[in-house]
């Protein structure tokens, strides 16, 4: 059994649909191809305030606006000084917005700072993190692998041109909504090849959109995603790893899954300090599902999990709960991804009080 003392800290919630329903912000493939990293652009300002929600939401770990931060979005971002996209060299300046306005969000609180990653296909038009579906020139892991390895290095550039290290801007390093095997052991990589492995502890979140069946959009199951995460002893091994932009009735039996990989993985006799920490942030939707040609989000009425009232705090924290009974991760990191607002972390939070 899992001691009663295993920590739970509160992540934030959904950063663009929080800009989007609380903020009025509206966003385009066309207009703002970094969607909400686009507000480190057009109104750091208004960033600010929506992540100073999730501070004063209770917040134990905040996430950069840096989600959809590549040098091709950047490309396609057309601004008054820079009519024709913004080129690599004229990035740094924005990473670092990005950077110092979480600073500020946290302010004195103590809460710490994640830097937010997307895979490759949340950089892509439409966005692919949903599907996997990659082209060409980026569908292998060679590929991938020099992908992140060339944003991190961007990232670590733009924060060294300031006079200092990562580490010392952020807590973690966040690769989020990955939907393929070969780009979790890609990050890995790129952690080790960008000089930061041992230095930021980092995790790494899959999404499982696909109805009735606990796999990757690929075809991977959480088995074969335990092992590429935390298997092969000369690659860097993540702090946490888990889920994330999922649906929430999908979870209990995925985290199930997780910690039966971790168990294989890494043996039964592992001390409980070098277990993953679980990290868990679920949609906040109440039926929404997103359409990725539309860019809208679209009310389908009563799909799977829509026959459990309970408020989706109450739901989440049930699923944690039991996680943590069962004793296969070393502590939790939980909060909520696409339309869980302030509010929903608000509540969360209560939950675990």
């Amino acid at each position: 059994m899992t001691p009663p003392t295993t920590p739970i800290q509160i992540l934030d919630g959904g950063l663009g649909t929080t800009l989007q329903d609380h903020h009025n912000i509206t966003f385009s493939s066309s207009e703002t191809p970094l969607w909400s990293s686009h507000l480190l652009i057009s109104s750091p300002a208004t960033l600010l305030a929506c992540q100073r929600s999730f501070i004063k939401a209770g917040s134990d770990v905040l996430l950069t606006a840096t989600y959809q931060v590549s040098i091709e979005g950047f490309s396609r971002t057309k601004t008054p000084s820079h009519p024709d996209g913004i080129p690599r060299e004229a990035i740094a300046p924005y990473i670092r917005t990005g950077l110092d306005v979480a600073a500020e969000a946290v302010g004195e609180t103590g809460a710490k700072i994640a830097l937010s990653l997307g895979p490759y296909g949340a950089c892509m038009i439409p966005g692919q993190e949903y599907s996997g579906a990659y082209d060409a020139a980026h569908d292998d892991e060679e590929s991938l692998y020099e992908w992140h390895l060339e944003r991190l290095r961007l990232i670590v550039e733009a924060v060294r041109a300031d006079g200092a290290e990562l580490k010392d801007r952020v807590q973690y390093v966040a690769f989020e909504t990955v939907p393929r095997l070969d780009e979790v052991r890609a990050v890995r990589r790129a952690m080790r090849a960008a000089g930061l492995e041992g230095k930021v502890p980092f995790w790494v979140v899959c999404v499982f959109p696909v109805e009735g069946r606990d796999a990757l959009p690929d075809g991977s199951d959480v088995q074969t995603v335990v092992q590429a995460a935390l298997g092969g002893g000369d690659l860097p091994r993540p702090w946490g790893i888990g889920v994330n932009c999922t649906k929430l009735h999908r979870l209990e039996r995925l985290v199930q899954s997780f910690g039966e990989g971790v168990r294989n993985v890494l043996g039964e006799q592992l001390a409980h300090e070098q277990k993953p920490a679980l990290v868990l942030y679920p949609d906040g939707t109440q039926g929404e599902v997103y359409n990725t040609t539309t860019q809208v989000w679209e009310k389908k009425g009563d799909g799977p999990g829509a026959a459990d009232a309970r408020p989706w705090e109450v739901q989440l924290a049930e699923v944690v709960n039991n996680a943590r009974a069962a004793g296969h991760f070393s502590s939790f990191l939980v909060g909520g991804c696409c339309k869980a607002s302030h509010l929903d972390i608000a509540k969360l939070r209560q939950q675990f009080q």
